[in-house]
């Protein structure tokens, strides 16, 4: 690693740690802007036990005493305890439903890109040709449709009428439809990005020079235009990874996944505010990650990129 991409990474890190305590400086303000408190409940609770729980939970004392404590834990990753589920901690409750979201969303990212660049390849060699056209129109259609919406036709279809994967993720069948409504958005994008690059390297001159050297259809594509034309979809992979993760908060609820999402939806309708706060905290960070890594490796897959 030379020098200048040390300071770059240097910088990075700096930019990504003062992004992070600016998003905990945001997300702690704006939850304690919210009317009402976690405490409140259809329930008569009385003035005393409310009294008594926020001593318990250190929300008595000044705002920006609260403020302080609040900000060096999350930089310890100690988002203190969960106000709903007694007996847990907050950061605990997040890496156990990340431990499912980060399975199902490894997969989605996998087929999403090992998909995406296949289909662009075809695309491309198949320029303006009927085959190129159908994945176009299929691809657009994809990036229109939100996530939910694909989700609820794959239950009514597969899981309704016929009956062919359980409604929720109960077995390893039932995680195949939420695997699938995560890869479609980004599996068009990068089927798209793929096309778009390889018809510019197709279309260069040193490809150009090895098919009148009589460089085979194949080997002109996989080594050498592919490589080069996979520079885009490898910027694009990073914030795609953090998108399949974040994007998995109603695909998880509507597939009865015990992940990040479920966890975080239940938080929100039952006003803990900690484990609402830590998600989103948790869920800054790895986009802030997946950013920084993809453009470390853009660097990597193409040197002469300045960085800046």
């Amino acid at each position: 690693m030379n020098s200048k991409m040390l300071i770059y990474i240097l910088k990075r890190l700096f930019l990504a740690v003062l992004t992070i305590i600016i998003v905990i400086t945001i997300t702690f303000f704006a939850m304690n802007a919210i009317p009402g408190g976690p405490f409140l409940s259809e329930k008569s609770t009385s003035a005393t036990i409310i009294k008594n729980l926020e001593k318990k939970y250190g929300l008595d004392q000044p705002l920006i005493v609260q403020y302080f404590k609040y900000l060096g834990g999350s930089l310890r990753f100690d988002f203190g305890p969960s106000i709903k589920q007694k007996g847990f901690e907050v950061t605990d409750l997040i890496l156990t439903g990340f431990k499912t979201s980060i399975k199902v969303g490894g997969l989605a990212a996998l087929l999403a890109i090992v998909s995406g660049i296949f289909l662009g390849c075809i695309a491309a060699v198949k320029h303006n040709k009927i085959l190129d056209k159908i994945i176009m129109v299929t691809s657009t259609a994809s990036v229109a449709v939100p996530s939910f919406i694909i989700s609820a036709l794959l239950l009514y279809v597969f899981c309704v009428k016929l009956n062919w994967f359980p409604a929720n993720g109960s077995t390893w069948q039932g995680y195949i439809l939420p695997i699938i409504t995560l890869s479609l958005y980004p599996m068009a994008y990068i089927t798209r990005l793929t096309r778009s690059s390889t018809l510019d390297v197709l279309g260069s001159d040193y490809i150009r020079t090895a098919r009148a050297k009589g460089v085979s259809p194949v080997k002109v594509l996989f080594k050498h235009a592919l490589r080069n034309s996979l520079t885009p979809v490898i910027t694009y992979a990073g914030p795609m990874f953090a998108y399949i993760i974040c994007g998995s908060l109603v695909v998880e609820k509507l597939f009865a996944i015990p992940g990040l999402g479920t966890s975080f939806i239940s938080a929100i309708t039952g006003r803990d505010y900690p484990l609402i706060m830590g998600t989103t905290i948790f869920l800054t960070i790895i986009v802030i990650a997946m950013v920084l890594i993809s453009d470390i490796l853009y660097k990597v897959a193409n040197p002469r990129i300045e960085l800046e």
